[in-house]
């Protein structure tokens, strides 16, 4: 298991020095690094990361503000030379804060923290009973059957995921994306770290989205960019 780490930072040597240790450590992979928060912010439009180390103080738009921006930020470790911003860091629920300069120690003590919470998150899971034309899902105290063909998409919240469907109201339960890709059938598609699509739902695709309704736009990430090409190429005329 690797978590797909993004470094951001402004000083190009802090910036070196903490991609460096992502690099030396076993469970993380560098999947980017940006110069500051507005490359960050177009980077994950069509990236994901698992936990990003950010700089706090950075020019135009800080480190705490461009999570604050983010609808689903990943995990967060914070970074900064100035003790001030740590309270500021954990108001958006950081994992970890680390005073620079960072020595490596330090550095491993917090991405172990991310690993834990990473681990955490995918081993909650409330109970699924599935056959092959629907699933009984936990939620609310009760468990609620879901017909396979309902479901138009559904989305990752961290410990939660939401079940949009067709002719319904979305249905929350306390599950890990993972765990429930494995029961779902071949038309269903991981296209994103949030989003698993019903592909006998989509209608139209553009610019490596997928429009379900008119303000509902799903992105196909870097990472299922492949299969996801390769599924339309198959049914394309």
């Amino acid at each position: 298991m690797q978590l797909r780490s993004l470094v951001i930072d402004d000083e190009p040597l802090a910036l070196k020095q903490i991609s460096a240790y992502v690099k030396k450590t076993p469970f993380l992979e560098l999947a980017g690094s940006c110069s500051n928060a507005f490359e960050a912010m177009e980077w994950l439009k069509s990236n994901e990361a698992d936990v990003m180390f950010v700089d706090i103080n950075m020019p135009d738009l800080n480190g705490v503000e461009m999570v604050k921006s983010l609808d689903k930020p990943p995990m967060i470790v914070f970074t900064t030379a100035h003790s001030e911003y740590a309270i500021e860091g954990f108001k958006v629920n950081a994992l970890d804060y680390l005073l620079k300069p960072i020595d490596y120690a330090a550095f491993v003590k917090a991405a172990n923290k991310a690993l834990k919470q990473f681990q955490l998150e995918q081993g909650q899971q409330e109970e699924v009973r599935s056959d092959d034309d629907f699933l009984f899902i936990k939620s609310e105290y009760k468990l609620v059957r879901i017909k396979l063909a309902d479901i138009k998409y559904i989305e990752g919240m961290r410990e939660y995921v939401r079940i949009h469907l067709a002719n319904d109201k979305p249905i929350m339960t306390l599950l890990s994306m993972k765990s429930l890709e494995e029961r779902l059938p071949d038309w269903f598609m991981r296209v994103h770290r949030s989003f698993i699509v019903n592909l006998n739902q989509i209608t139209t695709i553009e610019r490596h989205r997928i429009i379900f309704d008119k303000d509902v736009y799903i992105p196909v990430s870097d990472q299922y960019k492949e299969p996801f090409q390769e599924y339309i190429n198959k049914n394309f005329l």
